[in-house]
This record gives C-alpha cells, sequence and structure tokens, in this order.
C-alpha cells in the first residue's frame, strides 16, 4: 500500500495552521476579499482570481463608500481599545496600535483614508477626539471622555467644592468680621507669645511662684496660730463677719462684674453660634440654589436674545444644582440656563406654589395674602406633616408658582 499524501494530522497542515493564526505581512493581505496570503506568489494568484476582479468592480462603482466605511471601522476600534484599555492616560499612539493590529481580523490601515499612523493622531487631535501631543520618543494621545454620564458627574464634584469652598469663605469671613469688631470696641485680643526660658544671672536662684499654694500656707499658718493660742484672733482680713453687711464699694463691684458678664465677646459670640449650628443640625436651612422641576420662571436676561427676555418659562429638570432645562410656555423652546438669569414667578391669590428655599424647602402650599411693601407672602402648606400651618413673611425668591397645564 502506498503512503497517503497529505493529512489533518501530517507536520504540513499543523505548520501550515500555525502560520495562519499569526500575523502575516501586511502588503500581502486584501481587505476587499479579507484575504491574508503568505508570499507574493500566493498574493499575486489571489489578484488573478475571478472573486477578486468582482470585489475590484463593485470597489470601483462607489470607492468613497468603501474607504470611509473602512475609515470608521479603524477609528471605532482603535479608539474603543484605547478607551477600554488604557482610559484618560497619556500613552504612546504606537503602544496601542500594536495591541489593535494583534487581532488577526482588524481593518487594516491601507484600506482608510490615512497612510501613516502619524497623520491618523493628528486628525485624532484635529477634530477633538483626543489630546495628542509630539515628544522625542513619539506621538502621545490621550482619550477625552465626552459621555453624558461622566460629564454630569464631574459637574456635580466641582459643584460640591464649589459649596464647600464656599462655606468655608464665608465661615472665615465671620470670623474676620467678629476679630476686627471686637478690636474696634477696645478688646485686644491676646495672642499667646513663646519665649526661652533664659537666666541672666547665674548666681541667681529660679523661684516660681503658685498663687495656690501661697494662699493655702496662709491659711495654714492662721489656723496653726489660733490653735497654738486660743485667746489670740486671727487677723480681720482672714475671717468674714457673717453679720456686717456688705460696703458700699462691694455692691459697686458685685454690679460692674454682672455688667461685665452681659458684655459677651467675639469668641463667645462664636461659640454660641456654633452651638446654634448643632442644635439645628436637622432642621432644614436657607440655600444658595432653589431650583425645582415643574415651577415656572421668568428670563431675566436679554444674553439669550432678546425674544426670550421676560418669557415665562417651566423648568423641567434640574441638572447640577445650579442649572436646569426649561421650556418656554410660548414657543415651546428648550434650553439650559442657570439660575442666575432667572427668577421666581408670583400667582394671583388662592393659587398653588411650591416653596423652593428655607426650612419649608419642597412643600407644596396656598398663596393666601402678598405684602407689596415688604416684598413678602403668606402661605399655608397644603402637604406634609405641617398640612394646615399659616407661613408668614415668606420673601418672593423663597417660592414660585407650580405649572398647572
Amino acid at each position: 500500500m502506498g503512503k497517503e499524501k497529505g493529512g489533518f494530522l501530517t507536520p504540513k497542515a499543523i505548520a501550515n495552521r500555525i502560520k495562519s493564526k499569526g500575523l502575516q505581512k501586511l502588503r500581502w493581505y486584501c481587505q476587499m476579499c479579507q484575504k491574508q496570503c503568505r508570499d507574493e506568489n500566493g498574493f499575486k494568484c489571489h489578484t488573478m482570481s475571478e472573486s477578486h476582479q468582482r470585489q475590484l468592480l463593485l470597489f470601483a462603482e462607489s470607492p468613497d463608500k468603501y474607504i470611509d466605511s473602512f475609515s470608521e471601522d479603524f477609528f471605532n476600534d482603535y479608539v474603543e481599545l484605547l478607551k477600554r484599555r488604557f482610559g484618560k492616560k497619556r500613552v504612546n499612539c504606537n503602544i496601542v496600535y500594536q495591541e489593535y493590529i494583534a487581532f488577526k481580523e482588524h481593518t487594516h490601515m491601507n484600506s482608510t483614508q490615512w497612510e501613516t499612523l502619524t497623520e491618523f493622531v493628528k486628525w485624532l487631535g484635529r477634530e477633538g477626539h483626543c489630546v495628542v501631543d509630539e515628544t522625542e520618543k513619539g506621538w502621545f494621545v490621550q482619550y477625552i471622555d465626552r459621555d453624558p454620564e461622566a460629564i454630569k458627574k464631574q459637574e456635580q464634584i466641582k459643584a460640591k467644592e464649589k459649596m464647600e469652598l464656599d462655606d468655608e469663605e464665608r465661615a472665615a469671613k465671620f470670623i474676620k468680621d467678629q476679630i476686627e469688631r471686637a478690636s474696634a470696641q477696645g478688646q485686644e485680643v491676646k495672642q499667646t507669645e513663646f519665649t526661652e526660658l533664659k537666666r541672666e544671672n547665674e548666681d541667681e536662684k529660679v523661684t516660681l511662684s503658685l498663687g495656690g499654694l501661697s494662699k493655702k500656707r496662709e491659711t495654714d499658718t492662721v489656723a496653726s496660730s489660733s490653735k497654738d493660742n486660743p485667746l489670740k484672733k486671727p487677723p480681720i482680713s482672714s475671717l468674714e463677719n457673717p453679720f456686717k453687711k456688705p460696703s458700699g464699694s462691694g455692691v459697686i463691684k458685685i454690679k460692674t462684674e454682672k455688667a461685665g458678664q452681659k458684655r459677651k465677646s467675639a469668641l463667645d459670640e462664636i461659640m454660641e453660634l456654633e452651638k446654634k449650628k448643632k442644635e439645628n443640625v436637622n432642621k432644614k436651612v436657607k440655600r444658595d440654589y432653589w431650583l425645582h422641576e415643574g415651577i415656572m420662571v421668568k428670563i431675566v436676561t436679554k444674553k439669550l436674545g432678546e425674544k426670550y427676555y421676560k418669557k415665562k418659562a417651566v423648568v423641567k429638570e434640574v441638572v447640577d444644582l445650579y442649572r436646569a432645562i426649561i421650556k418656554l410656555i410660548d414657543s415651546g423652546d428648550k434650553m439650559k440656563v442657570d439660575q442666575s438669569h432667572l427668577e421666581t414667578v408670583i400667582p394671583a391669590q388662592g393659587k398653588k406654589v411650591l416653596i423652593v428655599n428655607g426650612p419649608y424647602r419642597g412643600e407644596s402650599a396656598i398663596l393666601e395674602t402678598i405684602d407689596e411693601k415688604k416684598f413678602s407672602c403668606s402661605v399655608s402648606i397644603a402637604t406634609g406633616p405641617s398640612r394646615g400651618r399659616v407661613i408668614e413673611g415668606i420673601e418672593y425668591e423663597d417660592l414660585s408658582k407650580l405649572y398647572q397645564p
């Protein structure tokens, strides 16, 4: 029997499969047919085949269509790998490219609109997809994350940092004002100064005077002298007469001390303020943002255009506490506006409003009366545990009309 030629498990077949798994030379790859040849002879035979000629005819009909398709696939795969593998890190563009071409079925660059990797990287920078810069080691790229969720998260973090910074600045300003007011009233701010303990004369002894011990010694001396000689009376200054009325000077001294106790220093005022803050931890306080969904607002800036000035709108969505997406009632246009360009709308008496700031923030209420002189209103709470309670003296900017289509 003759020896069988070929076979799936022959050494030559196994070697051919191993070669086909790895990367081959780019010049022997046909992107239209997605065919990889191992040598020049194989690529030449492929170009002369009937299937390749049919693909060339299709490409000749609309070459721009195919090139744009290949370019888009290459761009999407490259940027996706950069985003997933390296995130927002700055990395050499060639490192990303080497990992990209490791996949055998990738879209080759010779079929795209870019001839070299440098041209592709420059195009990424011009279009704003990445931050690119050239160094001695080559071109480096850094992905720009334009995901709406990521942008929203970054804006919230910035808003939180701004609020914390504002709170610190207000506290520092308050302490500074208290110190200035105390110094203006004649109170000196005591500052502790530390000095070195130096002995000017070496022969001189160092003595420490302790007030408490001296008083105790004086008392012990008086007591011992009275024990030794019971007929000897102690000094008048050491004993008090319970039957003697206090003199006028003593009364004046007590009154002066009481008057001094009523006068508070800057430090006492700060401590009282901190105590009040701790007591009001669970209470709602007035904030510097007031936007709520469903309320009516009025545009008070001309930067958005003359046609939008003094127009009323309804808040559809609050973006980052200080901005909102509004919809104009007349035209139906939508836009994103900062709260500094808006103001609240005060309806007629008996209409529903929403308290947007203060202790009753977020509560619905009924407008009872309007005090035009004091720019304030009185409302009755319509929801929540405080339902039916009448609140007076609420400022105009702390409530707004509820939109009712």
